[in-house]
């Protein structure tokens, strides 16, 4: 891995900007087929894209795929699956949807909170089956109290991953349809013959998927947009170079496009992780995927102080960021912007991935600024209560009915004259 000073990490730090037109042609033009046609329009996508041929009963998963599935999953496996589904969906439970409702001299104010009715989920099928995502977007949705919980994955020759279609159902999700990228966005936001219209679609995917759901926003809710995974590592010399190296392997192989970079106040350390980096690299299966994110959006960056590496995270906003330092705790009240941290030395991204409970499912491209990590509140709406009597309407009552004819809506104010009767007839 390159190493760089502050001054120096203009470049490192930069995100380009890219607009996407051709892409997003597309995405207009798949995401208005399958608006205008339906299921017959997912069907040809998932035939082209995925090589997979459907009709209205192969679309949604049977229970003998189901049953099938399970066969393929190892006990241990399930176990596993399981333990996380419990931690996850324990994780989110608690978290609490408190209610707000004050009465005071006469006025009641405050919101009252309701689950959506339908949430859509998708689940990507790519380059490796990712069951994990099943669990971190089913489960908020489920703990937030929506009633109806629908899967999308694309099918390869028409047939899901085993391991996705058991954590479908160990969640509780209602329907897996067999289908990915935007047409899969569009059936969950317009509906069709066999897809039920969804109010909100959340879980992560490729550009295509992305912009399918930045196209339907306003038509849906939607969670976030999310890009290629990324970590940012603070370290000091407390630190373990290899257990460094192992983290920032841990992001390099999601995606050529993925990032990782460390800030470290140690010079040494900097040095002995770019030699574990490379010796991990030489053996790792998914080498040349991590290669090339590493030597396009990868380095460590060398500061003076941790102060210095706070400021420095806090203007990348990373996804997942490792305080990975002697007192991880007095560094926490400085960070502003992050998808989820990861405090100390045995609390490695995977952990937060798989098995501790809060999502993975997370703001990227420095969107932590302004997106939150996906949870049970993206699937809840607050609604507003006000209740008067009629004392404080009339206690009140003059400065509504000012402010009303000061924009001129006459009929505002006549809606609260006619009640305290002062209107001319």
């Amino acid at each position: 891995m390159k190493i760089v000073t502050r001054e120096e990490s203009a470049e490192l730090l930069e995100r380009p900007f890219e607009e996407r037109k051709e892409e997003m042609k597309r995405v207009k033009e798949i995401v208005g087929n399958v608006a205008e046609r339906g299921d017959e329009a997912v069907f040809e996508y998932e035939e082209r894209f995925d090589k997979t041929v459907l009709s209205k009963e192969t679309f949604r998963v049977s229970e003998e795929e189901y049953a099938a599935a399970y066969k393929e999953v190892s006990p241990e496996l399930l176990e596993s699956l399981r333990l996380a589904i419990r931690n996850i969906y324990a994780y989110h439970s608690r978290a609490g949807r408190k209610e707000h409702i004050v009465t005071e001299k006469g006025r009641t104010t405050g919101y009252v909170i309701r689950p959506v009715e339908r949430a859509g989920i998708y689940v990507p099928g790519g380059t490796a089956p990712l069951s994990s995502s099943v669990l971190m977007a089913v489960l908020p949705a489920k703990a937030a109290g929506v009633e109806h919980i629908i899967v999308a994955t694309p099918a390869k020759e028409g047939k899901v991953h085993p391991l996705t279609l058991v954590a479908a159902k160990e969640c509780g999700a209602e329907a897996v349809f067999k289908m990915g990228g935007a047409q899969a966005v569009a059936a969950l936001a317009y509906g069709t013959e066999s897809v039920p219209k969804v109010d909100v679609i959340a879980g992560p995917g490729n550009i295509y998927v992305t912009l399918a759901k930045k196209e339907v926003y306003g038509q849906v809710g939607i969670d976030m947009l999310a890009g290629p995974s990324e970590i940012l590592i603070v370290a000091d010399e407390s630190a373990d170079p290899d257990w460094v190296a192992a983290d920032v392997l841990s992001q390099a192989e999601h995606d050529v496009l993925a990032r990782a970079i460390v800030v470290t106040t140690s010079k040494e350390l900097a040095k002995r992780i770019s030699e574990r980096v490379d010796a991990r690299l030489a053996v790792l299966p998914r080498k040349e995927i991590a290669e090339r994110s590493l030597l396009s959006s990868g380095g460590i960056i060398l500061t003076d102080t941790l102060d210095e590496a706070a400021e420095i995270s806090n203007k990348i906003a990373p996804e997942h960021l490792e305080l990975y330092v002697k007192d991880p705790d007095a560094l926490l009240p400085k960070i502003r912007n992050a998808g989820a941290v990861f405090m100390g030395a045995y609390t490695p991204e995977p952990v937060g991935d798989y098995f501790a409970g809060p999502d993975h499912i997370l703001p990227t491209g420095g969107s932590a600024r302004f997106f939150e990590v996906l949870n049970e509140d993206v699937f809840t709406r607050k609604m507003s209560v006000i209740r008067y009597t009629e004392e404080a309407l009339k206690e009140d009552g003059e400065h509504i009915v000012r402010l009303a004819e000061s924009e001129s809506l006459m009929a505002h104010a006549r809606a609260v004259t006619a009640r305290l009767g002062e209107e001319n007839q």
